[in-house]
């Protein structure tokens, strides 16, 4: 079956068939590598948050071929993608990743043994010459699952990286990330927070640092409320800047929502104008920096706080040369308030997939 037979029902959240996981699959990771390529070269972010940002990006694209081997032979359930404003798997998709796989033994033990079924396959393809029914399939994709997939590789709704030291141009000494999956929206988020620290020695404190960051920090909110946040609960350290990045919508031909770009995209889908496989990623980087200090509190109990400038906030859009000029034709007052140009990227493309 070619890719130009998939249908796509725009109210329709799941993907049902092997040729829309393949499909699926091999868009979000070729758009993930493709950007961060893209966002190096245009040195979007510095050095040191770009490696950050590919880990957590490795995780994301580890996460979604775990579900890919999951369900790809599964007729009970379906893989759902948030269809709006997203394109990305629902935030329920990585809980069952979870949970799964904390009964990892339980499951692999009512499992056919991996000797039983290799015998069955080749029994049934030498000797009967008939294809391996679907069920069997299913068993060895789990088999797979069970045993290949690490759940300490799974994207998780948080995910804390370690502190560091700064750059030398940096606002602060110190540096540390954090990612989250926003359950209201769909879409993960990278952060950074560059702050400097009053005591002798940062591991001290970290743990602190940590539990704050993963219950004030873990959600999409304004990012100077996160900001007075975090600096109000961690009294030890200064925090100067926190950066975030808002990765997504994925426009392409699964997308359901009222977004322009989307729109631009599928129409030009629904007239034959660019091929199923086009995309278009849409990135937002927003920054809070400290522009001055102020004490709160009474006259024993003093605490030093920062006055936070306004949010500073950019927009970016990743396609192929023909989408960009799609966009530009389209919707050229959506392009001009992008911080800079699009950013060009490959295109993909994807081989007609026989069954």
């Amino acid at each position: 079956m070619s890719i130009n037979h998939i249908t796509t029902p725009l109210d329709s959240a799941t993907l049902d068939s092997k040729e829309h996981y393949i499909f699926y699959h091999k868009m979000v990771d070729f758009v993930f590598k493709e950007l961060i390529v893209a966002i190096q070269r245009h040195k979007l972010i510095n050095s040191q948050e770009i490696n950050m940002f590919k880990q957590y990006c490795d995780l994301l694209l580890y996460s979604v071929e775990a579900m890919r081997v999951k369900y790809m032979y599964d007729e009970e359930d379906n893989m759902k993608v948030d269809l709006t404003e997203s394109g990305f798997p629902n935030y329920l998709e990585f809980r069952y990743l979870f949970n799964d796989l904390e009964l990892r033994n339980e499951y692999l033990q009512k499992l056919t043994p991996i000797t039983v079924l290799q015998n069955e396959f080749l029994d049934t393809l030498m000797r009967k010459k008939e294809p391996i029914q679907r069920s069997k399939l299913f068993q060895a994709a789990s088999i797979v699952y069970y045993t290949s997939v690490n759940k300490q590789f799974i994207f998780n709704r948080f995910v804390q990286g370690k502190i560091v030291s700064a750059p030398k141009d940096a606002p602060a000494s110190l540096l540390t990330s954090w990612s989250f999956y926003d359950v209201a929206t769909n879409r993960p988020f990278v952060c950074f927070m560059y702050f400097n620290y009053e005591g002798n020695r940062i591991n001290d404190y970290k743990n602190e640092i940590y539990e704050v960051l993963k219950h004030s920090a873990d959600r999409k909110m304004n990012l100077d409320t996160m900001a007075y946040g975090i600096d109000r609960k961690l009294e030890k350290i200064s925090p100067k800047l926190i950066k975030r990045i808002d990765l997504g919508p994925l426009h392409n031909m699964f997308a359901k929502d009222e977004n322009n770009l989307t729109h631009t995209i599928l129409e030009g889908l629904s007239k034959k104008e660019i091929p199923l496989e086009s995309y278009a990623l849409s990135l937002k980087i927003d920054e809070v920096t400290s522009k001055s200090e102020f004490k709160e509190g009474s006259f024993f109990n003093k605490q030093i706080l920062q006055r936070w400038d306004n949010v500073f906030k950019q927009k970016y859009v990743f396609a192929p040369h023909r989408i960009i000029q799609l966009f530009y034709n389209k919707t050229p007052e959506l392009m001009n308030k992008l911080a800079i140009p699009p950013i060009e990227m490959a295109d993909l493309k994807i081989e007609k997939v026989k069954n």
